[in-house]
């Protein structure tokens, strides 16, 4: 079916929809990742965007619900070169046109991906309206000239959890109804056997999840606004920040609530979680040109003076200059850029990193930071430990 993207500068492309008639509309970014489409388009933080995908085959391997990172599609459409309609692969339940159609999500082929990629890059990720309907270009252009820019859209309130829950052998498990009403101290299952983690889902992944579990946690998932005396009667042994859409500037309630815990407990940052505590440090974020999406950024660990492959997915930052606290020591750099990527704090016990250590899709060169999280938790529960620091890649 024709279908015709109007961007909001007047740029054009002709496509196809391969499921069928489409309206819709949302910020255009790309991602550079060769595989892990499924993992894109359940990821929360593309909530209101349209994701053009740079590697030209899409669906050769089709879709299982074994590697979603949430229930939902979340993406506006999805953009590709070719979409391959024959999947090979012995873990697939379905084709991704199925997958989409199933979830409401337009999937548009036939596309120029790299003429789009690089005019994104030379002129900055921008609002766009997608239609098999009205495939004049005026009136396109016209319709994504009125979308809401992403600069100010608090959009963790759509994706974040309505009620708490555990998170137990790989899977949520809902609180009981007299839990989910108190959220006390005796939520807890392996009191004692494991370290108890609050966390907060701002749109967080299900790999993130499995990752604190594997690193012996028991895991709590609040949603984004819940309040600190709330989490203080959970009496958790630490907090996690997670991932999530938006400008984080937007999420006001967020901020105000970290910044009351930031000496309560261990705190590890994500992404978004990052961009929060970087906030409630005082600090300001901005908008990137076109943002960090893929599973191959570098990333320099200042540490340990190494260069960690990342995968990332955010297109806000935290300015570095901003941050005047000088308890504050910056960690990792983005070597594309020179943008911060993580951060530790002298006096507080405080971790974060921007890009995406869990991966899913990407390398694992950054999963020591779960078990970072967990020598933290450990030192606070016994102060008699060294000093925390990160650890020192051999």
């Amino acid at each position: 079916m024709k279908a015709l993207l109007a961007l909001e500068d007047g740029r054009t492309f002709k496509c196809r929809s391969f499921t069928g008639s489409v309206e819709t509309w949302g910020e255009v970014v790309f991602n550079t990742s060769m595989t892990g489409y499924q993992e894109v388009l359940t990821d929360p933080s593309y909530s209101g965007q349209i994701v053009n995908m740079t590697y030209p085959l899409i669906g050769n391997y089709g879709v299982n619900l074994e590697d979603i990172e949430s229930e939902q599609i979340h993406v506006s459409a999805f953009l590709i070169r070719e979409y391959q309609s024959h999947p090979s692969n012995f873990r697939a339940t379905s084709t991704l046109a199925d997958y989409l159609k199933k979830h409401g999500v337009p999937g548009i082929e036939q596309i120029d991906t790299r003429a789009l990629t690089r005019h994104i890059r030379n002129s900055g990720a921008m609002r766009a309206f997608i239609s098999t309907k009205d495939i004049e270009p005026f009136s396109l252009v016209k319709k994504a000239n009125q979308i809401q820019s992403m600069i100010g859209r608090d959009l963790v309130k759509n994706v974040t959890t309505k009620t708490p829950y555990y998170w137990i052998n790989g899977r949520p498990v809902s609180c009981g109804q007299e839990q989910r009403a108190s959220l006390d101290k005796n939520i807890w299952q392996f009191k004692g056997e494991k370290y108890r983690v609050a966390a907060f889902d701002y749109g967080i992944k299900y790999n993130i999840l499995r990752c604190l579990e594997a690193s012996n946690c028991e895991i709590v998932v609040v949603p984004a606004s819940t309040g600190s005396e709330t989490i203080r009667s959970i009496e958790p042994d630490g907090i996690f920040l997670s991932n999530g859409p938006g400008d984080p500037e937007s999420v006001t309630y967020a901020v105000e609530t970290i910044r009351e815990l930031l000496e309560y407990k261990p705190i590890f940052g994500i992404c978004l979680g990052l961009q929060l505590l970087g906030l409630a440090l005082g600090g300001k974020t901005f908008k990137l040109k076109f943002g960090h999406r893929g599973s191959n950024q570098p990333v320099k660990n200042l540490i340990t003076g190494k260069i960690e492959v990342t995968s990332q997915n955010h297109g806000f930052a935290v300015d570095m200059e901003s941050l005047k606290d000088k308890d504050i020591e910056i960690t990792h750099i983005n070597l594309n850029d020179n943008t911060l990527e993580g951060f530790r704090h002298r006096a507080y016990p405080i971790l974060a990193a921007q890009y995406h250590p869990e991966a899913s899709p990407g390398p694992h060169d950054a999963k020591y930071l779960f078990d970072d999280f967990a020598n933290l938790m450990k030192k606070n529960l016994n102060p008699g430990l060294n000093n925390f620091c990160l650890k020192r890649l051999s």
